[in-house]
């Protein structure tokens, strides 16, 4: 693996190639991205891709990238056009891109703006919130997680959020009837550390799940897109988007094994099945659906 750090006017992006480039074999790289997570999130389902020239990058002002900008908010049109920047310096052609959660979002951007970019795009789960039938709830199920993070830390916002993602169907009374979620119950700290930074739990990734596609652009654009949902998620919030998501483009989603980190192995805490997800990535890309 090679690391490079492309410096634009906003940011200093660090991006992580595996492979030569030019690709051997005449197929594209393979960009993977996601959001809030970076490139490290990425490792287990590089690693079983070793016959393709895989490429992976942190988002401005995550990870190992930096930012110039003087914003600490995360938006999907700024992210895509970093993201043309990376393709562009790879310097190799248009690219296939799988991507996942807010990734996902920016991939969206990133075809809508430079349709030229990319060959095929899989977005994995696409937490467009507003695109649901019970949009307004979602927006202030998302609402409360904040509020439960700047009241108590992150552990009480984390655990808000687990339970806002993990609530089965749309955000009912039942939802906000609830008990605000207990962090220990979780296994997750107690204490407030007193930081409010978090890119999951705090506003500042907000214009990505608020982001509304352009449809007509998606579906004019040459890519070939695929929204893909885990088959364990088909009834949460996130496997809801993808469905609206899809539905938005005259599409049904692609099945995938898993749940929302499905490609991970452990190292996040809560595994998936990288093996099997990997098999269907390379499905898919190779145009099965």
């Amino acid at each position: 693996m090679k690391t490079y750090t492309l410096e634009t006017a906003g940011a200093d992006l660090v991006y992580d190639v595996r492979g030569p480039l030019p690709p051997e074999g005449g197929r594209p790289p393979l960009l993977m991205i996601g959001q809030p997570m970076d490139a490290t999130g990425f490792v287990a389902l590089a690693k079983r891709f070793p016959d393709r020239t895989v490429a992976t990058y942190d988002p401005r002002g995550l990870g190992r990238s930096t930012r110039k900008d003087g914003r600490t908010d995360h938006t999907p049109q700024v992210q895509a056009d970093d993201v043309h920047a990376v393709v562009e310096a790879l310097g190799a052609g248009p690219v296939e891109l799988f991507a996942s959660s807010g990734g996902a979002v920016t991939a969206l951007a990133v075809v809508a703006k430079y349709p030229q970019d990319v060959t095929t795009l899989v977005a994995h789960e696409p937490p467009l919130i507003t695109l649901t039938p019970d949009g307004p709830a979602a927006v202030r199920a998302r609402a409360g997680v904040r509020e439960a993070y700047e009241k108590r830390g992150w552990g009480a916002g984390m655990a808000a959020f687990v339970a806002m993602t993990s609530w089965e169907g749309e955000f009912t009374d039942a939802y906000f009837a609830q008990p605000e979620a207990d962090p220990a119950a979780f296994g997750m700290p107690t204490e407030d550390d007193g930081s409010r930074d978090d890119p999951l739990l705090s506003d500042r990734s907000w214009a990505i799940s608020d982001y509304r596609p352009d449809a007509d652009a998606l579906i004019a654009a040459p890519t070939r897109v695929v929204i893909a949902v885990g088959e364990e998620s088909e009834t949460v919030q996130t496997g809801r988007t993808s469905v609206a998501t899809a539905e938005l483009l005259g599409q049904r989603v692609v099945v995938f094994p898993s749940h929302h980190g499905g490609f991970l192995d452990g190292e996040f805490g809560y595994p998936g099945k990288p093996d099997e997800f990997a098999q269907r990535l390379r499905e898919v890309l190779d145009g099965a659906s």
